[in-house]
């Protein structure tokens, strides 16, 4: 008999339980700097190295915390369900807390890939990328990122998974940055849905939705047992 399916959709506010910034301050400003300077493909045009520089910090303070409770937790699950990350988080603490099957929206903060060719991706070692660093046909390296006005290739994969989940769970995001957001709208009508976030976002009338105002970790504690209980 197969495993009941999990999907999670992911946000900051899991990786911020482990010092990881989230992603804008309310003055709009990402860690002192406007998003379109560091975070667009005009801002990259404009100032490569300043774009670079703004990663390379990402990188560095990212390799420098660890997964935390609720990053293994959902590890944990994997011993009795099939589960399947959807995250809009570009670190890498879901991966290193032991999850198997994790998919970035947003891309990955410790990959690189070439400005010639998309599908040239590459696994970096250490945190720092430069100027003057080219992939295999000569080209500028830059992060493997999907900025502002980009596409998201990951997009439709995502939906697929979502479609065959048994069970949904939402961590660490107010269901407001799209098109990640609409996923839930995805998910069957008769399948429990988890939202997990301790300021609770405003949610249309949805059948089996279970609200839990909590921190990601203190939520995932409280869903596991919920689903070791009721679901296996």
């Amino acid at each position: 008999m197969p495993k009941p399916k999990i999907v999670v959709l992911s946000g900051a506010g899991i990786s911020a339980e482990s010092g990881v910034p989230t992603f804008r301050d309310a003055d709009g400003l990402w860690e002192g700097h406007d998003i379109m300077e560091v975070a667009t493909p005009q801002g990259w045009e404009a100032n490569p190295e300043l774009v670079l520089d703004f990663y390379n910090q990402r990188r560095k303070n990212a390799s420098q915390v660890v997964p935390n409770q609720g990053h293994i937790i959902l590890a944990e699950l994997e011993s009795d369900f099939e589960v399947a990350i959807v995250t809009q988080n570009v670190d890498n603490l879901h991966e290193r807390a032991g999850s198997t099957n994790v998919l970035h929206l947003h891309g990955e903060l410790f990959k690189s890939r070439s400005t010639l060719d998309e599908s040239l991706v590459y696994t970096m070692e250490g945190w720092e990328l430069n100027l003057g660093d080219c992939c295999e046909k000569g080209s500028q390296l830059r992060p493997h990122i999907v900025w502002f006005g980009e596409m998201v290739p990951m997009m439709e994969k995502a939906m697929e998974e979502t479609m065959t989940a048994d069970i949904f769970i939402v961590v660490g995001t107010s269901l407001v940055v799209y098109p990640a957001a609409g996923l839930i709208d995805y998910v069957s009508a008769d399948i429990p849905k988890f939202v997990i976030d301790p300021k609770m976002p405003e949610m249309a009338n949805r059948d089996n939705l279970f609200l839990i105002e909590e921190i990601g970790s203190k939520g995932l504690a409280q869903v596991k047992e919920s689903l070791l209980r009721d679901h296996l």
